[in-house]
């Protein structure tokens, strides 16, 4: 056996001490544990481990260590050994084996700290982006607070059970922390109670009443109620969109998708429950491939509702829109652009429009010229604008105005407003180059873009956008911008026009490096030959849907419940329809079978059977219809009481490492849903509400 001096002996005992140290933290009592670990904290640095063993000893600036007892219990003197004297016994015999302090206890901590590692490295970590702190609840300034859509919540869903085998990934606002590379940290399962009927409001007004949620689902966000924009609750969370080469490698690997969803129709019915629009039709038919190339203008592959950008797209790139809520504050003092709107066809005409703008006093960008063109490239309008505030810089390199450009100057902004409201028909597409910031200082909403900053990307990736004078230089063969005097807002219109105009010529893939999958001029600018351009035509044609079980469920051994009562259960079931999928009812669900449908009797009979199966399954959907009667005024205490009653059943009957998510899904017309998550673990597991 290895013989030790002192001195080695000394500092074995010291690792020992830190690594009992840092034991004894993690047996820390879990309910005080955030507590007493901030205080920890402060302690469990390298300079205050290294004093764990000298805390009684004279503080100077000698290293003073612990030494051995000898066997008859006296000390071996390391107290003398002061300003670094070696005691006598140390002289007389260095090669002398010291006793060893239980290297078997020593290993075993090592042990321990080294299992506790791993099991860390295994527990997932959900974490907020910006656009997910943005949304939470605790932003209480609600002009600032920008809610995320329900479809945000389906994508972490999802992820959170195939990682990166998902058709869509939460990246945008949030991220699930993974362990390595090859696995998704180890979320046991997923588990999702719906309760209709209630939302943001009752939460924020009622926070007290909800001790569980406040506790343990430390992720509260608001989320746009799915109704403001025409679609159910139902249909928001179990019908996952598939779009471009997704579709075609997803076919490709389960054979089919079971429902076909046109974007056209799906973007004018989501756009038509949020501005006011006319229409005829109670719904808006979703185009079949045998006329949705009718009535499209000669110069037109496809049509050019395709190109709008659809509502969430709008809320992602900040475009303001009338939806109701919080947004609707912050657009209070904005106006649409027509009182009511046509819906946008394959004939509906195009506006490029461009504006430049000054900095001000008021310390924003202010309005100091607009531009407007047809699909001819003719400009049917085009002013200067005297702003409301004092300009502080012209800013002439961008705006390319001048001082002497305004001195005359009288059109204000409303003057521009009032003009654009008559000017523009009821059905028009605006085209530009991230017209976001254009509508902004207009202070105008619309409801149909065409922004080529999204439909055309070098990239690869959605958000990195490529500049409007490297477009045109790449895919015109022009030059805009110049000019030392500063941009042109009538060039820059002109320029994104021709842009949508060359797409429409091809195709929706064509300059898009996204849905191409691939970075090349040659592919993006569709200079391949004609067997593979045809290929890439008859690619971007369909855009489908399919269940979010038939994706959860592909797994071999992996499976899903829904729970509900028989109204519930039915609008689920549409999306189980001639479906592949082995479904079955709860009391014949066997191993073999896919998704278990659990028709409950009453809410408590569908919260009591989730927490029975909650870890049998590794998706698990309760979703409660909350009744009118339990939203009155003399009855919210107790409903809210029994809602945190129930979360708190299921929470406690989930497995460690499981995603817990909670959806209030909203009031129509009065406020917005709201939905809870977190991961539960161990450390918050014991947390009572």
């Amino acid at each position: 056996m290895k013989e030790y001096t002192t001195k080695q002996l000394q500092r074995f005992e010291k690792k020992k001490a830190k690594m009992a140290a840092l034991l004894e933290i993690t047996k820390l009592n879990d309910k005080d544990k955030k507590v007493k670990l901030q205080a920890i904290k402060q302690t469990v640095t390298t300079d205050e481990l290294n004093k764990l063993n000298d805390s009684n000893m004279p503080k100077d600036n000698s290293r003073k260590r612990f030494c051995e007892q000898n066997s008859d219990n006296t000390c071996s003197e390391a107290c003398k050994k002061e300003e670094n004297v070696p005691d006598e016994s140390e002289l007389e015999d260095k090669n002398k084996k010291p006793r060893l302090c239980d290297s078997e206890e020593y290993a075993s901590l090592k042990a321990k700290l080294r299992e506790r590692k791993k099991r860390l490295k295994a527990i997932p970590r959900l974490t907020l982006k910006a656009v997910g702190e943005n949304a939470t609840l605790d932003v209480r300034n609600i002009k600032k607070r920008i809610p995320i859509f329900l479809s945000d919540i389906q994508h972490l869903l999802l992820y959170s059970l195939l990682g990166h085998h998902s058709p869509y990934l939460p990246a945008r606002w949030c991220q699930l922390e993974k362990y390595n590379r090859v696995m998704l940290a180890n979320v046991s399962h997923t588990v999702v109670l719906v309760f209709e009927g209630l939302s943001s409001y009752h939460f924020i007004a009622y926070e007290n009443m909800f001790p569980h949620i406040v506790n343990n689902l430390k992720h509260r966000l608001e989320v746009i109620t799915p109704a403001v924009y025409g679609v159910s609750i139902t249909e928001e969370l179990a019908a996952v969109p598939l779009t471009g080469t997704q579709s075609d490698k997803l076919i490709k690997r389960y054979g089919s998708l079971e429902t076909a969803l046109q974007t056209n129709g799906n973007v004018i019915k989501l756009l038509r429950n949020v501005f006011p629009t006319h229409s005829t039709d109670s719904y808006v038919k979703f185009p079949t491939e045998s006329n949705s190339t009718e009535n499209l203008p000669p110069t037109d592959k496809f049509c050019r509702t395709k190109l709008l950008l659809s509502l969430w797209q709008m809320v992602e790139e900040n475009y303001p829109v009338p939806l109701k809520g919080t947004l609707a504050e912050r657009y209070g003092s904005y106006v649409l652009t027509k009182d009511i709107y046509e819906e946008a066809t394959s004939t509906s005409p195009m506006f490029g429009l461009d504006c430049e703008m000054c900095l001000t006093t008021s310390g924003n960008l202010e309005l100091t010229r607009i531009t407007v063109v047809d699909e001819t490239m003719n400009v049917i309008y085009d002013s200067l604008v005297k702003p409301e505030n004092p300009i502080t810089n012209y800013l002439t390199r961008y705006s390319g105005i001048t001082a002497d450009m305004l001195d005359n100057v009288t059109v204000t902004l409303h003057d521009v407003q009032q003009t654009l409201r008559t000017l523009l028909p009821p059905d028009a597409i605006l085209v530009g180059q991230s017209l976001n910031s254009d509508l902004h200082t207009l202070k105008m909403m619309h409801p149909y873009i065409i922004d080529t900053s999204i439909i055309f990307n070098l990239t690869g990736d959605r958000y990195r956008k490529t500049k409007l004078q490297i477009l045109v230089r790449e895919f015109l063969g022009e030059s805009i911008q110049d000019n030392q005097a500063g941009h042109c807002s009538a060039e820059d219109s002109k320029a994104s026009m021709k842009l949508v105009k060359l797409k429409l010529a091809n195709s929706v893939d064509y300059g898009d490096a996204v849905l191409l999958g691939d970075r090349s001029m040659a592919i993006l600018k569709m200079e391949t030959d004609s067997k593979e351009k045809r290929a890439l035509q008859k690619a971007e044609i369909k855009r489908y849907a399919t269940s979010i079980f038939s994706h959860i469920t592909k797994n071999k051994g992996t499976t899903a419940a829904i729970v509900g009562d028989d109204e519930v259960m039915s609008e689920y079931s549409k999306y189980l329809t001639n479906s592949s999928l082995n479904v079955m009812d709860d009391e014949s669900f066997a191993k073999d079978d896919q998704v278990r449908l659990v028709i409950a009797d009453n809410d408590k009979h569908a919260i009591d059977r989730t927490s029975e199966i909650a870890m049998e399954h590794a998706f698990v959907l309760c979703h409660v219809k909350l009744k009118e009667e339990q939203l009155k005024d003399e009855q919210l205490e107790e409903t809210f009481h029994t809602i945190n009653k129930w979360t708190r059943q299921v929470w406690q009957c989930s497995a460690n490492n499981s995603l817990s998510c909670v959806i209030f899904s909203g009031q129509n017309n009065i406020a917005n849903g709201s939905c809870f998550l977190n991961i539960k673990t161990e450390d918050i597991g014991v947390i009572r509400a």
